[in-house]
């Protein structure tokens, strides 16, 4: 199956068809195709871990103020960060039943495990532990390892899309935080069809350096071409009708796409919308890029 530099998500067809050397060997171009011109620096000291505190001097950024020791004395206090030389990279992969259906060959969740499995692949070339954790009710691997074998055998369960399986994206990523003992990259894939999710990666985003790649139907996108509908929402199962007149900008939740991308932004986190009928290596390898060196992780 060719993979060209520029080519559409339609490209690829579901990962679940191919036989796991076939798999591997696509996701392996994939990872090529989306580090070709970029920085090594990609993952490699992005991070930032909380150093120490020292008193305020003139200059110093108001956001790196330590208020906490700082109301426990009479002097202000700042923060300071040292650059993390090898970083953890966790990705979150929603496999709920919304990302399982959708209008094109290609789904949602079927998107989300080519992108997480090349993102994986990179982050482990730049000597940064990996691990890829499902946002369904399939549990994997949590642990970030440098070891392709394990890479692989935590995505192999999530290949193949389910259209009865829940979503846990705000329950996994709460995990993560609790879990992690020092500041790391936590890249969410999803469709954000769960109502806590937002919140969770915001408060996710005031440790760590959190990037949300939301992934898009067509259908979730466009005018229909229809009248009045009736249709039932994948993830919760609550019915509702619908007009093809009317624009489908707005999620499940009532929520517009670019007011969820700015709400992200303004807690720290990167936001990119990516569509599954359209190309999505050049605008995420510039987006990547783009974050490459920016740091992370808030102490």
């Amino acid at each position: 199956m060719p993979v060209g530099l520029d080519q559409s998500a339609p490209t690829l067809g579901p990962p679940e068809e191919l036989a796991h050397g076939d798999f591997e060997m696509v996701v392996r171009r994939l990872a090529d195709d989306l580090a070709f011109g970029t920085d090594t620096s990609l993952f490699t000291g992005s991070g930032l871990e909380y150093a120490q505190s020292r008193p305020y001097e003139p200059g110093d950024p108001v956001k790196q103020i330590d208020w906490r020791m700082s109301a426990r004395t009479s002097r202000t206090y700042v923060k300071e960060y040292e650059a993390l030389k090898r970083i953890d990279v966790n990705i979150v992969v929603d496999t709920s039943a919304s990302m399982a259906v959708g209008s094109t060959r290609i789904t949602k969740q079927a998107l989300a495990i080519w992108l997480a499995s090349a993102i994986g692949v990179l982050a482990q070339r730049r000597l940064s532990p990996c691990s890829v954790i499902g946002g369904g009710e399939r549990r994997t691997r949590v642990e970030p390892s440098l070891l392709r074998s394990d890479l692989w055998r935590s995505i192999e369960p999530l290949r193949t899309g389910r259209t009865d399986e829940g979503t846990r994206i705000a329950e996994r990523i709460r995990e993560l935080v609790a879990r992690s003992r020092r500041a790391s990259v936590i890249l969410v894939l999803s469709d954000l069809h769960e109502p806590d999710a937002i919140d969770a990666i915001r408060e996710a985003a005031q440790r760590h350096d959190v990037v949300v790649l939301r992934l898009r139907d067509p259908a979730e996108r466009d005018r229909l071409r229809a009248g009045f509908i009736r249709g039932r929402e994948a993830e919760t199962g609550r019915g509702f009708v619908g007009s093809g007149r009317t624009s489908w900008r707005k999620d499940a939740h009532g929520e517009d796409a670019d007011e969820v991308g700015r709400r992200l932004a303004r807690a720290g986190a990167g936001f990119l919308m990516l569509d599954v009928d359209r190309a999505v290596l050049p605008p995420l390898r510039q987006f990547l890029g783009t974050r490459a060196g920016t740091g992370g992780g808030r102490g």
